[in-house]
């Protein structure tokens, strides 16, 4: 059952199911085998993130000394990147009230210590559709405030195969990831996927990144 956190910010507890997780788990293997993992920079100075990325679908998120972006290509290999996972998809179809499809699957990579401060998503053209998070393996405690970065702040631990819609009124609120909890790594052992260290998590994120076309209809 949906959690409502904050006007437009539900979460979705265990919304991928076991079987739902190890399809995913294989799709991302599949895409990250043609788009391998790529370490993001800050914008300026260069500095790098702690959290490594990837993409699938028509367009990618990247960041480097140049800036944020959407772009077609892997930065480093040049090649368009993959095509979205299914399981993803379907759950885009599933939880966000919107006409057209995601054009963006961010897929990042958090290993223990890895955190991303409080950001906005506002790098897309239309601010009012909602953006997907799905979670796999261990947990993580998410923060999230409102629309200015000195807004109080509030947090939830997302675990493997939860899903969070951030929507609405939400929107554009910061938000970001203190830390992991390893020791929920659901995975383990010698059955974790071959992309997800133990004691790691994986974040995939879904996007519109252009306004819909007018006869949309999806």
């Amino acid at each position: 059952m949906a959690v409502e956190l904050a006007p437009g910010l539900f979460h979705h507890p265990g919304y991928l199911d076991a079987a739902a997780r190890a399809r995913i788990a294989d799709e991302t293997a599949a895409i990250l085998a043609d788009a391998p993992w790529v370490t993001p920079r800050m914008p300026r100075t260069g500095r790098p993130f702690t959290v490594r990325m990837s993409n699938a679908g028509p367009l990618g998120w990247v960041s480097d000394i140049r800036g944020y972006r959407y772009q077609p290509a892997h930065p480093e290999t040049g090649r368009p990147w993959p095509a979205m996972p299914p399981t993803a998809l379907a759950a885009w179809d599933a939880l966000v009230a919107y006409p057209a499809g995601p054009e963006a699957c961010l897929i990042n990579l958090y290993g223990p210590g890895s955190r991303m401060g409080l950001h906005q998503d506002r790098d897309e053209a239309d601010l009012t559709v909602p953006v997907l998070s799905l979670s796999l393996g261990a947990s993580a405690l998410f923060r999230y405030g409102g629309l200015k970065r000195t807004d109080p702040t509030r947090s939830v631990r997302l675990s493997d195969g939860d899903a969070l819609v951030i929507g609405g009124a939400s929107r554009l609120i910061h938000h970001g990831v203190d830390r992991l909890y390893p020791a929920d790594d659901l995975f383990g052992g010698p059955a974790a996927p071959s992309f997800l260290p133990p004691g790691s998590r994986c974040n995939l994120t879904l996007r519109r990144v252009t306004p819909a076309p007018r006869d949309a209809d999806r």
